[in-house]
């Protein structure tokens, strides 16, 4: 710990906090670069060009990522605005000065980062150099140009999915030619996203070697566990690590700060919300250009909207206005103009969620804010590196009253002390690798010369979608079946390939998009809708026209939605019996989830004001979970049905609460359902299972660490002061069920039983 320097102009702010909400402090010193001259041997138009943009030095990991990629693939990971862009750029723009016919592709996760590395490539000017964006924004009369003539084409994996590949004959000049696969934010790539992208780069790699090429990869990464096996899982090919950072890094100070306590009995907490307006209206008054972090893309807005409203009432309207909300779901020219305004400093805040966390420039910021833990540690790090680049920088993580929030503030040091985590994806989660297998026999015919990309199981799997009708087995090989476009039917960053437009009725102003695994829970009949800061109630939602029509809305409530859970054992995987007789199983669900009401809640005081029915149909997937079986001799009359039923939904909670503490994963990732008699095992159950169909490995390390979850969920649970359960141990912000009925006691004796204590 340090003590904190009085010209700190977050000085004020922290000692006012000290009292109460300030939970702990660090400091970490700044680091001097380790820098080195441009390397002698880049070609002369590449070193001009570099000269000319004011590159006239490198820094050590670049100069190691140049050597490391010349002699195989490579994955650089260091801190954030530590300049692996340059890293990368040296080796493949090396190749395209030496090469005229060379290509390369540089693969992002979002648009605004292609659109912010083509700017600097474009302003580097070298006549050797033709970039161009493909992506679903670039206009039609562009794209045969870009295909003939451009030798770096910056696109995301959902172009290269459905509008590259299935077309490669319009594109076999790059595959012909294709020297270099960039792909940049690795560590964006796990859970049911990566899978998919796994997928993607590996038929990526197989249409570059039928035209008779083997391009060489360089992948970035933040900080992680396991760089190396993400990106040999990522592209099915063997990796290098450089991860020695030589950039400079400026002194951060880190500020762990909880709200205050209102009641001790209930555990309620002064919302996270407002205390994180409060704190960014105080930082922009004292001229300190924050960007504040949230996963929720309601609460991005609730953020902004508040901060407004205290900034105006403490008289500082000209303020207000200089605060954005930025999200997924907004049009790209509205996110374009907020990250404008941001990078030239005409914002003094902007609310975001990890749509912002990347490496997109952003400007010269002070302070970053978290507000609630965003899942992992490397994105916690992530967000804070978003700040204080070349001065002294704040960064300030707001605890929710969320159960992982809580035992972090009771435990801050082993929080700020915690290693980064590994990333988990599984390329062969059956129902996104038959997806794509079905896809790449669309653009090929699959063979035996397969194996080495696509893996030694594939011919199970086609014989499976031969079976399905997806495929037709033809002498040794697999052809589609049918003229239908499978790659248009995967959607790779979510449950479902369709997502709902939000229109404004009045106007008829399309203002936003849900994702259609999202639309019953945020845009149902009466739901409050929030969007750039303001707010609309949905009036219907049609679900055959995909669309939700809403109006503006001044009211005072916000809504959440009710939903019943049920589950259907599919395949028993794995089982064993622990020694107090649970029997703890691994497998395959069929889930079937289904909104059948919402409550008004106050926005001031969470207080329930109505529970209102709506009508929509079931949502069904079938994925990966993990339940246990409790036997009768655990079960004595301590727990008739009522204390029952609200202990197991207890523990189930807490469960769920703590999975993140193993696993590169969020709690919104995982489902559960516990039930005091399940009608295929007889007996009281509890599932937590994968929430997106398939499954990605979450809950299978969850059962190979079932005893280490039950002793977190238990530490979790005892060391909460609330008397019956609160949100900080047992009460889940995503809970169908709003919560009802819990037993803390209960789940806390139920977990001793469990594990034996």
């Amino acid at each position: 710990m340090a003590t904190t320097r009085t010209t700190d102009p977050w000085h004020a702010l922290l000692e006012e906090g000290r009292e109460e909400q300030l939970v702990a402090q660090a400091r970490y010193s700044a680091r001097p670069a380790e820098r080195g001259p441009l390397p002698a041997d880049l070609h002369p138009a590449l070193l001009e060009a570099l000269t000319r943009t004011g590159i006239d030095e490198v820094f050590s990991h670049q100069a190691e990522t140049l050597a490391s990629a010349r002699e195989g693939n490579t994955i650089v990971t260091t801190g954030t605005a530590s300049g692996k862009s340059l890293a990368f750029n040296m080796p493949v723009l090396d190749t395209l000065a030496r090469d005229r016919r060379a290509r390369a592709i540089y693969i992002y996760p979002t648009k605004a980062l292609a659109q912010d590395q083509a700017r600097k490539l474009h302003a580097m000017r070298a006549r050797f150099l033709r970039p161009a964006i493909y992506d679903g924004d670039t206009p039609r009369e562009e794209r045969r140009a870009i295909k003939s003539n451009s030798n770096l084409i910056l696109t995301n994996p959902d172009m290269l999915n459905v509008g590259i590949m299935p077309h490669h004959r319009q594109w076999g000049d790059v595959l012909a030619n294709l020297a270099w696969i960039v792909v940049d934010e690795a560590h964006v790539y796990r859970g049911v996203f990566g899978s998919h992208v796994a997928n993607v780069l590996r038929r990526l790699r197989r249409l570059a070697r039928a035209y008779g090429t083997e391009p060489r990869f360089v992948l970035t990464s933040a900080t992680i566990a396991n760089p190396v096996e993400l990106a040999e899982e990522l592209t099915g090919t063997e990796f290098r690590l450089v991860d020695r950072d030589g950039a400079p890094h400026s002194e951060r100070q880190i500020a762990m700060w909880n709200p205050p306590l209102l009641d001790e009995n209930t555990g309620a907490r002064t919302s996270s919300l407002s205390e994180a307006a409060g704190v960014l209206a105080r930082l922009v008054e004292d001229g300190v250009r924050t960007i504040c972090f949230l996963k929720s893309r309601r609460g991005v807005e609730l953020i902004q909207k508040f901060t407004k409203l205290r900034l105006e009432d403490a008289g500082r309207g000209d303020l207000a206005e200089l605060i954005a909300p930025y999200r997924a779901g907004y049009t790209p020219q509205q996110r374009r103009d907020i990250e404008h305004r941001l990078a030239e400093g005409e914002l003094m805040a902007v609310c975001a969620t990890s749509a912002l966390e990347l490496g997109i420039d952003v400007g010269e910021l002070d302070a970053a804010i978290v507000v609630t833990f965003p899942g992992t540690v490397a994105s916690l790090r992530q967000m804070w590196g978003r700040a204080g680049r070349r001065r002294t920088g704040l960064a300030m993580y707001i605890a929710g009253d969320d159960a992982l929030d809580q035992f972090f503030c009771r435990h801050p040091h082993e929080f700020l002390d915690r290693a980064v985590e590994a990333a988990i994806l599984d390329h062969e989660s059956e129902e996104i690798h038959l997806a794509h297998l079905a896809a790449a026999a669309y653009e090929l015919p699959l063979t035996d010369e397969d194996a080495e990309i696509l893996g030694p199981r594939w011919r199970a799997y086609a014989e499976t979608l031969v079976r399905l009708g997806a495929l037709r087995e033809k002498g040794d090989a697999f052809y589609p079946r049918g003229d239908e476009f499978p790659a248009g039917r995967i959607a790779l960053r979510s449950s479902s390939v369709d997502s709902y437009a939000v229109i404004e009725e009045r106007a008829g102003e399309v203002i936003g998009n849900v994702e259609a695994g999202r639309a019953f829970n945020t845009v149902h009949p009466g739901a409050v809708y929030l969007h750039m800061g303001a707010s609309y109630e949905v009036d219907e939602l049609d679900l055959r026209g995909k669309r939700a029509l809403v109006r503006r809305f001044e009211g005072d409530w916000y809504t959440q939605p009710k939903t019943e859970t049920e589950t259907f054992i599919e395949e028993v995987r794995a089982q064993r019996i622990l020694g107090t007789g649970v029997e703890l199983n691994f497998g395959v669900v069929d889930v079937t989830e289904q909104v059948v009401a919402f409550q008004k809640k106050r926005v001031s005081d969470h207080e329930v004001l109505d529970l209102l029915p709506v009508d929509l149909p079931e949502q069904r997937f079938v994925t990966q979970a993990l339940w246990y079986v409790l036997p009768d001799k655990l079960l004595t009359d301590e727990f008739p049905l009522d204390v029952l039923q609200g202990s197991l939904h207890a523990a189930e909670h807490s469960q769920i609460a703590v999975l993140p503490l193993i696993a590169m994963v969020d709690r919104w990732d995982i489902g559960g359902l516990s039930t005091a008699y399940h009608a295929q095992t007889g007996k009281p159950t509890i599932f937590i299972y994968d929430g997106h169909p398939g499954g990605v490995g979450i809950t299978r390390l969850g059962y190979g660490a079932f005893e280490r979850i039950c002793d977190d969920a238990l530490r979790l649970i005892s060391e909460c002061p609330c008397k019956s359960g609160c949100p900080s141990c047992v009460q889940s912000p995503k809970c169908g069920n709003l919560n009802e009925p819990l037993n803390k006691n209960g789940a806390a004796e139920l977990l001793k039983r469990v594990v034996g204590v």
